[in-house]
């Protein structure tokens, strides 16, 4: 950004407007396998700094066209969704106030700790369900811009079923509140003749246009973070309008979110695990079959290589369970001895139950074993949450070991969030174990196999130009598997830039088409965060991964 440029964008912000080295590196990077630096960070100290900031990006765009603005939170994201070359705007400095309760609802902000979050929440006897498993670094602003979801989607679903209103800054530099319409309501938006009045006409027409063809594209899955959920916003056989559909998952790619209202769900009383360890994963879909009708909130899973790493690095997790060295060794006795006796499990899963009457889940456990006995399995019962504690801790945890334990390997987010119904587990992952062993890399496997959701993460040296050239020739392949099972290129961690290249194996041309249209009327100008969900650039993607 040329001096001038960058003197008027100080005037008209209140807040922060960075450009030293230090500050640029740091939000160069999120947790995806991409770095793209940007020219100015600005940490905007309110809503008018963002919406003067939105307005200045409209404004030199003409004369500037490389000039545009990427909302970021807390940067986990795994997509490279968060990255830009131009300005980031930050809100982890200043959009960080305490929560407002509304009964069972909270006005939160974008830059709020999900940890912190959840501590004010359960004040309240309340929960947001909808967290990742990064909820100890993640925040409220990349939750709901990438649709994330967890260990509780199962039951619960993703941030889409937990938006009840969003503050949005548009293109035209002005904030709105973005919430569910009736009929009514959305008739009297069309009649304004100003910039929202225009959005709500055009994007109803789009909608409206095309609706048979926009409802079938909907991925057949149960968790869907790909594309821009058109076949989410118009329910006709209720007549509501809801762009809070559109816009939670969208990447910040069509506005700027500078607050939202959250529905909150009360607090299960009680809570027991039953860890599941499965040596031949030829009878998983069967196993999984047989469970999910007993209802658990959670049904997670990992492969042998993610529980020996957290053997091998056990002391860190004993810090976490307030345990000291020998404490923490007894802890995981048992899975030490497993590995020295006949190996670890191919897969362990996690079945967990919850409700308010603790018998009855006891009795649900209990029969839940009975039923899983032909299938021969090792299984413990974990009684008490600090017993589950530690299970959680390692399916949380895990990427985490992935990424910062292995030295001359990378664990490589591409292909880390497919999605296909749990019933076609058993065709779908044989098939899906055959194309990565044609390729000379190692694979770690963890998931939310009730919802068919599974993260992958080839672990690869990224400095190797060599190995880089797998990650296009694993990712058609698979992504190609995907759309044979109907399934769904992302099931949480959305497209940004490693998948919206690829968007065209999951999506008709006729549907990218209504996604680019999409993204021109809530966007003219192409002002926000470029390159993710529509318009993408296989050349973008290559450029930043060589940067490694």
């Amino acid at each position: 950004m040329n001096v001038d440029l960058l003197e008027e964008l100080k005037k008209i912000i209140k807040g922060d407007v960075v450009t030293d080295e230090e500050t640029l590196h740091k939000h160069s990077f999120d947790r995806s396998i991409y770095s793209v630096k940007p020219k100015v960070v600005v940490y905007p100290i309110d809503h008018k700094d963002v919406q003067n900031l939105v307005a200045f990006v409209a404004k030199h765009k003409k004369a500037h066209p490389d000039l545009n603005v990427t909302a970021r939170a807390a940067g986990t994201d795994m997509s490279g969704g968060v990255l830009n070359n131009s300005i980031i705007v930050s809100f982890m400095k200043y959009f960080t106030h305490e929560p407002v309760f509304h009964g069972q609802s909270a006005d939160i902000e974008p830059g709020m700790y999900y940890r912190d979050f959840e501590k004010f929440t359960l004040e309240h006897g309340l929960l947001y369900p909808a967290y990742p498993s990064s909820r100890e670094l993640c925040a409220l602003g990349g939750i709901i811009n990438n649709n994330a979801g967890g260990e509780k989607s199962l039951s619960y679903g993703k941030a889409e079923n937990y938006v009840n209103a969003m503050n949005v800054v548009l293109a035209d530099g002005k904030e709105y509140v973005i919430k569910p319409l009736d009929m009514k309501g959305l008739e009297k938006k069309m009649k304004q003749q100003d910039f929202e009045g225009k959005m709500y006409r055009k994007i109803f027409n789009l909608i409206d246009r095309h609706y048979d063809l926009i409802k079938k594209a909907k991925p057949d899955v149960s968790k869907n973070s790909a594309g821009y959920y058109l076949w989410n916003v118009y329910d006709k056989e209720k007549g509501i309008f809801d762009l809070t559909k559109l816009f939670v998952g969208a990447q910040g790619t069509l506005g700027v979110m500078t607050k939202a209202n959250l529905r909150l769900v009360p607090v299960k009383k009680h809570a027991e695990m039953l860890i599941l360890y499965v040596k031949d994963v030829k009878h998983l879909a069967e196993i999984v079959n047989v469970i999910l009708p007993f209802k658990p909130e959670s049904l997670e899973t990992y492969d042998d290589y993610t529980l020996d790493l957290a053997l091998k690095y056990v002391t860190g997790f004993g810090k976490k369970l307030g345990l000291n060295d020998v404490q923490t060794k007894l802890k995981f006795l048992p899975e030490f001895k497993m590995k020295l006796a006949g190996g670890l499990p191919n897969l362990t899963i996690q079945a967990e139950f919850t409700g308010d009457d603790y018998d009855e889940i006891s009795k649900t456990i209990k029969s839940l074993e009975e039923k899983l006995k032909p299938y021969d399995l090792k299984m413990k019962w974990a009684k008490n949450e600090k017993s589950e504690l530690k299970y959680w801790l390692i399916r949380r945890d895990s990427f985490g070991l992935l990424s910062t334990k292995l030295k001359e390997r990378y664990s490589a987010p591409f292909i880390d969030d497919c999605t296909v119904k749990p019933e076609y587990l058993p065709e779908f992952l044989p098939k899906f174990k055959a194309i990565l062993k044609k390729y000379p890399v190692i694979t770690a496997m963890q998931g939310h196999v009730g919802d068919g959701n599974f993260h992958v993460f080839p672990l690869l040296d990224l400095r190797n130009p060599e190995e880089q050239k797998f990650i296009p020739l694993i990712s058609e392949e698979i992504f190609k598997l995907v759309k044979e099972y109907k399934g769904s290129t992302s099931g949480e961690h959305n497209d940004g830039i490693v998948r919206t290249p690829y968007l065209h194996l999951q999506f008709s041309k006729k549907i990218l088409t209504l996604f680019a249209e999409t993204k021109k009327i809530f966007d003219p100008n192409g002002i926000f965060n470029p390159h993710k969900k529509s318009n993408p650039s296989a050349a973008f993607a290559k450029q930043y991964r060589q940067e490694w």
